[in-house]
């Protein structure tokens, strides 16, 4: 994108917490005015979508708008097709007009992807909708609970709508046993950017009661750290006017709420919520309960939980140790792809459920056993109980691996770029390589000290003429030797990239940093790449 893809709302909050240099270059890359070919894929696989939208009084609205895989269509890049409507006293109903500004979240909770995407409606009619994408980008896996969905038979005679002020105590209730909650949020200012202001759909997740209800009319919810976009708190900065959705996911009900926000920023009431940066007010105004009305249903968290036993830690680098699982139960591991993601699930003293993270496996997915490769933080809870606590024999919770960031066998050259800790789904990808394709494989680190795999990617290079590597220790050590340790001082760049291949007509596959990723692709892109074969992983916070 040619222009910030952030409204000033957005700007001041990436401002305020120290942010809006890095997060700038690498939002330009990733936020795009139209549907990647994969985005438009997705969508067409989803059995709903989260929408938001501002209902006649201009108050924002969450909702799911639901129909079987396919309902969802991308006819060309910039645009998408919806074949549904809001269901029969949806708060919602009658709202999303053509000229309506529009947010979509495509959310797939059994694989725990999601996609955000926001325009403007261009057309209606009884079937559905169309609307012109302005902005489409996707989201990590984190905080999102593991669901698996089925579809059922309304039985209308057992559905309801009713409307109301506050919260009755069965809203309360349903509410305090969330763990799941979707956010419509808005900003109709600078018209210039016409982009990057509109309708957004988010979604939060966390333990069961991560929302609290502090009364009839009034809850309240942490903001955890993300991306650093900063869409919905850069929204209320702005407007402060706000929708929630809750979804029972057994009985297909929905819970609307649509209220005023207000933020807190700082201590002493953030630290009462384990690892919030901030805290979300909002004061109800009217609510809206449907109950029994969604054709789908979704099985319970944790219900496809496997247990895994940790049979060996590797120390591969001064702050990265590689955890080594195998099933508990002695069976078979499902195979993954090489780039994806295993969810676990770690026990915490005093904590009566686990707490979730998102690792990428590190290891050839030909061994049969699941390797993550964790950097030790000293503010992150997970890593400090990998690190510190979990020992050989200790078993731990995981749901099968998932993400699209994987490799692509097409003929093409694959170069696998990464930086520091980055480096986990390159050497995955590594050890999967497509036959008879060559392997480009370039890691920048600080030093020997922090520079893990450097063994093992040597052993592959060494075996397979086909690959080959390149490293650039931007500190080096006295005993950091060149043309042994490492090929070139200083940061990895675009120029550095482009020189080690024969053609720019290769795939790329980039993790690290936001603003690596961003010069990375900068400088590929400025040489003559084609943005179509950059493929970037984005990660939430792992700590």
């Amino acid at each position: 994108m040619t222009q910030s893809p952030f409204h000033i709302g957005e700007q001041h909050v990436q401002d305020r917490v120290g942010v809006r240099e890095s997060i700038e270059p690498w939002a330009r890359k990733v936020i795009r005015p139209f549907l990647p070919d994969q985005h438009r894929d997705f969508y067409a696989q989803l059995p709903f979508v989260v929408a938001a939208v501002r209902d006649e009084d201009d108050r924002p609205w969450a909702t799911l708008l639901v129909g079987p895989p396919g309902f969802l269509q991308s006819p060309e890049a910039r645009s998408l097709r919806i074949d549904a409507r809001p269901l029969p006293g949806d708060a919602l109903e009658g709202s999303l007009t053509a000229g309506a500004e529009i947010g979509l979240l495509g959310i797939q909770l059994e694989t725990r992807r999601r996609n955000r995407v926001n325009g403007r409606i261009t057309e209606t009619g009884r079937a559905g909708l169309s609307f012109r994408v302005d902005q489409a980008f996707g989201n990590c896996p984190q905080y999102i609970t593991e669901r698996q969905w089925h579809h059922v038979q309304v039985d209308r005679t057992a559905s309801s709508a009713y409307r109301r002020s506050d919260l009755s105590q069965h809203q309360r209730a349903w509410i305090e046993s969330a763990d799941t909650m979707f956010i419509a949020s808005g900003y109709r200012g600078d018209a210039a950017r016409s982009g990057a202001s509109g309708m957004d759909a988010s979604h939060r997740g966390g333990q069961p009661g991560f929302v609290r209800v502090l009364g009839d009319r009034r809850l309240v919810f942490p903001d955890y750290a993300g991306n650093n976009h900063f869409n919905t708190i850069g929204n209320l900065v702005m407007d402060p006017r706000i929708g929630l959705l809750f979804v029972d996911f057994q009985r297909g009900s929905l819970l609307q709420i649509s209220g005023i926000a207000s933020i807190e920023w700082g201590l002493p009431e953030v630290a009462k919520h384990p690892g919030a940066q901030r805290l979300i007010y909002v004061d109800i105004e009217a609510v809206v309960q449907l109950d029994a009305v969604l054709p789908l249903r979704w099985s319970g968290p944790g219900e496809k939980t496997r247990s895994l036993t940790l049979r060996r830690r590797i120390r591969e680098s001064v702050d990265v140790t590689s955890f080594e699982f195998a099933a508990s139960d002695g069976g078979s591991l499902p195979r993954f792809e090489p780039g994806q993601h295993l969810p676990i699930e770690l026990p915490v003293d005093g904590v009566p459920t686990p707490i979730k993270r998102t690792y990428t496996l590190s290891n050839d997915p030909a061994e049969g056993c699941y390797r993550i490769s964790v950097k030790r933080l000293t503010d992150g809870l997970a890593s400090r109980l990998l690190h510190d606590r979990l020992r050989e024999g200790d078993v731990i919770g995981s749901t099968p691996p998932a993400g699209d960031f994987v490799l692509s066998c097409n003929g093409r050259p694959t170069v696998l770029i990464s930086a520091g800790v980055g480096i986990t789904p390159m050497v995955s990808m590594l050890h999967g390589r497509c036959p008879d394709q060559s392997v480009i494989f370039v890691h920048g680190a600080r030093d020997g000290a922090h520079h893990p795999f450097a063994a093992e990617v040597g052993r592959v290079a060494a075996e397979d003429s086909m690959v080959t590597t390149h490293t650039a220790y931007s500190r080096p050590r006295e005993e950091d030797v060149l043309g042994r340790d490492f090929d070139t001082v200083g940061r990895l760049s675009g120029d550095v990239v482009a020189g080690l291949l024969p053609t720019l007509d290769a795939d790329f596959y980039l993790c690290g940093s936001p603003g690596f990723m961003s010069d990375i692709m900068a400088g590929l892109i400025h040489l003559g790449a084609n943005p179509v074969q950059i493929h970037t992983e984005s990660f939430g916070p792992a700590g």
